[in-house]
């Protein structure tokens, strides 16, 4: 028996380790996935104005903030009882849009292509795994020069998104009544610019390199498959009656299934919370008890009917019938890039279904007492906000984020997240470069900004370490 720590082992928004037990065959025989994390944007959203949630809770990630600003403003909206014009939709369904193409484009390359590619032997690429590199010098040179061709893409998707989001990565026309902008001719314009371009990228490069991967390591096809239950909330409205692209469903033994909030509960007896467990976030509280025994992390355990659930683009494109190859770490590849494939196909349609110099925008003013649901997909997968109001503050807000759903904890019945069971029954060829860890945890493209995060002072004692809300 041996033991593998890999702390930080994200290459976006850290802090999230992993450790792993081996056995005598180098086969993981049990895992966990620790969040490093705790920020209490939950606590700190008490007491404020609720329209100021949009753009608080964008903070809490800087590479998927649309989709904190589109969950905090339907949770509003639903307290207020007002549905957002279908103007106000196909632009909120651009600038989301604009970050999606814009995540995945930097999850493929910049954040998981290295596990498989020897890099430059200069900073940043050293020091390195050496492990399992397959790819001849003029692919990998190829596959490189993508890398930094990627890294403009995603720059002109940002420049894209914030032609309607007033700006990128954090946005601030994206409010609880619509989005404030009004497009012009020249708008549409320098966005569809913009989109043709990155989708040619898309169809083009992209296309080339993930397939290229997928064929050099096909045998990826059957490692980190995990559970195989799937769930998304649903993302990018094409009306007003609640039809969607990517429609709410979940997966479970490979049959597909309806969706109801209600059957969602988060569990905290392996997190450092002493908050009760096993609650809907409707009714569930956040209180932190760091050191709290038997924990081992700032995540908690979000569960649907009592199962744990994979959420991300294997999710959405699974419901839609446009990937159901299988789940495993190549799956999760190749239908993120379908995914944004499909996404920038839609844009085309949402762009031409703008009216040009329309204002939908509805100043709702603050709700006095009521309660919402927030419910969309980032990137990384199912995304909620549950929020309550009374004298016009906020008194309860609660967050379930995707990286919560993959990167889960054991729960009370002691279920394994989806990650720690994607694991276990790995064989590691070389306990030292242990780099199928890697291609498993990044295949998922974990960030724990989207969960919660602690420093304490130089010197100041842990335990002595209270956060307090704003």
């Amino acid at each position: 028996m041996s033991k593998i720590v890999l702390d930080p082992i994200t290459r976006l928004e850290g802090h999230l380790k992993v450790s792993v037990t081996l056995d005598a065959n180098n086969v993981v025989t049990a895992a966990q996935a620790t969040g490093n994390l705790y920020r209490d944007f939950e606590n700190m959203l008490i007491g404020r104005d609720p329209k100021e949630a949009a753009f608080l809770t964008q903070r809490i990630c800087g590479v998927c903030p649309v989709s904190h600003a589109i969950a905090s403003s339907k949770a509003v909206e639903k307290a207020a009882g007002f549905t957002p014009s279908l103007q106000s939709l196909l632009l909120r369904n651009l600038i989301q849009g604009a970050n999606f193409i814009s995540s995945n484009v930097l999850h493929f390359y910049q954040l998981a292509l290295m596990d498989y590619v020897q890099g430059p032997q200069m900073h940043p690429w050293t020091p390195g795994y050496t492990q399992d590199f397959r790819f001849n010098a003029t692919d990998s040179q190829a596959l490189i020069n993508n890398y930094v061709a990627a890294l403009s893409i995603r720059r002109q998707a940002h420049e894209m998104g914030a032609i309607f989001g007033g700006k990128l990565p954090h946005v601030g026309n994206v409010v609880p009544g619509g989005v404030t902008a009004i497009p012009s001719a020249t708008d549409i314009t320098n966005f569809r610019n913009y989109l043709n371009d990155i989708t040619t990228f898309i169809q083009t490069t992209y296309a080339t390199d993930v397939n290229k991967l997928a064929s050099t390591y096909s045998d990826y096809y059957t490692v980190g498959k995990g559970y195989g239950n799937l769930i998304s909330f649903g993302v990018f409205d094409t009306n007003t009656s609640g039809n969607k692209l990517y429609p709410a469903g979940t997966v479970t033994n490979g049959t597909i299934g309806s969706f109801t909030q209600t059957n969602i509960k988060e569990y905290v007896g392996h997190s450092w919370y002493s908050s009760p467990s096993g609650y809907n976030p409707a009714s569930e509280t956040t209180t932190p008890s760091f050191g709290k025994a038997g924990a081992y992390t700032w995540l908690k355990a979000p569960r649907y009917n009592g199962a744990a659930y994979e959420a991300g683009s294997i999710a959405r494109t699974w419901l839609t019938g446009e990937y159901r190859r299988g789940v495993s770490v190549m799956d999760r590849h190749l239908a993120r890039h379908t995914e944004t494939n499909t996404i920038a196909i839609n844009m085309q349609t949402w762009l031409n279904q703008l009216v040009v110099g329309q204002n939908q925008f509805t100043n709702l003013g603050t709700p006095v007492s009521g309660s919402g649901i927030g419910l969309t997909e980032a990137p990384r997968g199912a995304l909620g906000h549950w929020l309550s109001v009374a004298s016009s503050k906020i008194t309860r807000y609660q967050i379930v984020t995707p990286t919560c759903w993959n990167a889960s904890p054991m729960d009370d019945a002691g279920i394994v997240g989806p990650m720690e069971k994607a694991l276990i029954g790995t064989k590691v060829a070389n306990s030292a470069q242990p780099v199928e860890l890697l291609r498993i945890v990044h295949s998922f493209d974990p960030c724990t900004g989207c969960s919660v995060h602690v420093m304490s002072p130089e010197g100041m004692e842990m335990s002595k370490f209270v956060v307090q809300p704003l």
